[in-house]
């Protein structure tokens, strides 16, 4: 990845500042806040949580005002060591499409449209990827994009994903189709952590996309991976770093 990726942001406001209790049902977790209560919050992180779900750490939520909502805050982050580790998952996907319109992913430049859960067709089941590129100055091609939350590390490396993911697999399997059939296919991962400066599949966890990913690459699938700085105001893109397979 060449360039600097960097000048994108995604504003929050996680002001719910609290310990995490558990979290269960993976949709659910208990905070309880620097008052003493004890609530229930929506995790918006449907992955194992792997070194990011230790009870007693520091965590923030945001807050909703919605009525129609069952639970009014959600987990945004928790602390791991010195870092703010980013666990909402579509946040990812926000900070891509602004850096999108920013430019700031030089490897992504040059593309004057995009559109946001796209399917490839209807020989692709239900299969969405998390955007569609077009209209770049000198390449017709159409590029797939698909965007991946990395939260687990060892050492600072991340690691994808942190627990077992046939959906994970279809997208790599089908990216590489669509890059057999003349388009541009790329998967970016977001490291949502800034003590990280690589990432990698975890093997150890999901042998079977770790093997995905390297037959995606050698078939022309383009890996991406940005660092960022999570901050209970703001997910900041940093740069770009390395995809190690």
């Amino acid at each position: 990845m060449s360039g600097a990726a960097r000048g994108a942001r995604v504003a929050l406001r996680a002001d719910l500042r609290g310990r995490l209790v558990r979290r269960y049902q993976r949709f659910f977790a208990d905070v309880e806040t620097e008052d003493g209560r004890t609530l229930t919050v929506h995790c918006p992180n449907p992955g194992s949580m792997r070194g990011c779900s230790e009870a007693g750490s520091e965590v923030r939520c945001s807050t909703s005002d919605d009525p129609k909502r069952r639970l009014a805050h959600t987990l945004e982050m928790i602390r791991v060591g010195r870092a703010w580790v980013g666990l909402h998952t579509t946040r990812a996907n926000a900070l891509v499409g602004n850096a999108l319109a920013a430019g700031a992913i030089p490897a992504l430049g040059g593309y004057t449209s995009w559109r946001r859960e796209v399917s490839p067709g209807p020989s692709a089941e239900s299969t969405r990827f998390d955007f569609l590129l077009s209209g770049h100055v000198r390449d017709p091609r159409p590029a797939w994009l698909e965007v991946k939350s990395a939260t687990l590390a060892e050492g600072r490396l991340a690691l994808f994903p942190d627990s077992v993911t046939a959906r994970g697999r279809r997208h790599l399997e089908m990216l590489a189709k669509l890059r057999a059939e003349g388009a541009r296919a790329f998967l970016l991962f977001v490291i949502q952590r800034a003590d990280c400066d690589a990432v990698a599949p975890a093997d150890a966890f999901d042998p079977a996309y770790g093997r995905a990913l390297r037959a995606a690459a050698a078939e022309g699938v383009e890996l991406l991976a940005v660092r960022t700085r999570v901050s209970p105001r703001s997910i900041e893109l940093l740069g770009p770093a390395p995809v190690q397979l």
